[in-house]
């Protein structure tokens, strides 16, 4: 592996990072203080974002996209993270690529109006008696002559409030498994309007302000069959061939929180002076940054070497599952550290820290909470011998 940046990849961080500063920066107290992002924002930064050709960017080039590497993108990734979670993901919005699983005419319908920045696209798997276990979702899609009807609840659904359409994995029927009778999934496209289908606020989020979510509710909702996403009952199949990289994304965006905070307490440890001296000098302090740099390091090579894997095709979920539960634990030891170094001051919000303190503590639960990422890496340990 080469550890040095292309020249296109170290361009791709220059002008993302130039962005993210320069762009978002600047919006940043104002939607923490409001917890609102208002669409004349989006619109204007969505703008900005497109003619830096940063839109989209994780989509293939024959579609629209910058057709970045997996290492790039994640590159593009660390650096978007840096700033408050709502201005990233929304104004300069990545399409969920399970949209490329879609049929030519699904993508005229889905894919390309969000990657023109015409709509944005949400994924509705979590339920309030599943998450981890998606098998264990009760929410139903029950076939009716040619059409499907959809029944049931989903919650914790990521910007469903913006969104022009949701992507629904719902429970399809049975089959049996060695560990008796389990769920089948099928995927529809729902658009927004449908009859039965009505999206209600969801709740208030201690972490990413201005990022909303949303309960979506499914009442006799009537789907034609060309709005199956895939296969019929095989949802699954479709969320793992084109899923699987999105742990990769949540780390990629939490190394860019980590870095900003370290650099914060960086500064803030020689620039204070304590007892006569700068507070680094002390060694309860040096030690810390110390600490905070060694983690860093170890979770950007982490990350990014999965990156380099998956695009070599020998990448494993185990991999993935370290990058993440790595990332984001990281994420959340530096935060706090930062904090203790700056004292009071890092609780005020005249600095990201008290934010990036408050938005790291959801990293460790979507997308697989810490302790199933545990339980990927050890499944994958103990089935080389057999167990």
């Amino acid at each position: 592996m080469n550890f040095g940046l292309t020249e296109e990849q170290q361009l791709i961080v220059d002008t993302t990072r130039a962005f993210v500063e320069n762009e978002l920066y600047p919006h940043e107290r104002e939607v923490e203080r409001t917890g609102h992002l208002p669409m004349e924002l989006i619109k204007e930064l969505q703008k900005k974002a497109m003619a830096a050709g940063l839109y989209a960017a994780n989509m293939p080039a024959e579609v629209g996209g910058a057709g970045l590497d997996t290492l790039s993108w994640l590159l593009y990734e660390k650096e978007l993270g840096k700033a408050n979670y709502a201005l990233h993901w929304t104004c300069v919005a990545r399409p969920s690529n399970i949209l490329l699983a879609g049929t030519d005419e699904q993508k005229e319908k889905y894919l390309y109006p969000c990657i023109r920045g015409e709509t944005w696209d949400c994924l509705a798997m979590t339920e309030p008696g599943a998450g981890s276990d998606l098998r264990g979702m009760k929410a139903t899609a029950r076939q009716d002559g040619s059409d499907w009807v959809l029944n049931g609840t989903k919650h914790f659904i990521s910007h469903a409030d913006i969104a022009g359409f949701a992507i629904v994995f719902m429970a399809s029927g049975e089959e049996d498994s060695p560990r008796g009778k389990r769920k089948k999934i099928t995927a529809f496209f729902v658009d927004k309007g449908t009859k039965g289908f009505t999206v209600r606020e969801g709740y208030r989020n201690v972490s990413h302000r201005g990022y909303t979510n949303s309960i979506l509710e499914f009442d006799d909702c009537r789907l034609p069959a060309s709005q199956v996403l895939g296969e019929v009952h095989k949802g699954f199949e479709v969320a793992n061939s084109w899923l699987g990289a999105t742990r990769l994304q949540v780390a990629a965006t939490c190394l860019g929180r980590a870095e900003r905070a370290l650099g914060h307490a960086i500064s803030y440890a020689a620039e204070r002076q304590q007892f006569g001296q700068q507070i680094g000098k002390f060694q309860g302090v040096s030690f810390k940054l110390a600490d905070m740099a060694t983690e860093m390091k170890a979770a950007n090579l982490m990350t990014f070497e999965a990156g380099w894997k998956y695009d070599a095709g020998t990448v494993t979920d185990e991999d993935m599952a370290m990058a993440k539960l790595k990332a984001t634990e990281v994420l959340a030891f530096i935060a706090d550290e930062a904090i203790q170094i700056h004292g009071g001051m890092g609780l005020m919000d005249d600095l990201p820290l008290e934010r990036i303190w408050r938005d790291a503590r959801v990293e460790r639960i979507w997308e697989g909470t810490s302790e199933i990422q545990r339980h990927i890496i050890s499944r994958a340990l103990l089935r080389r011998l057999g167990a």
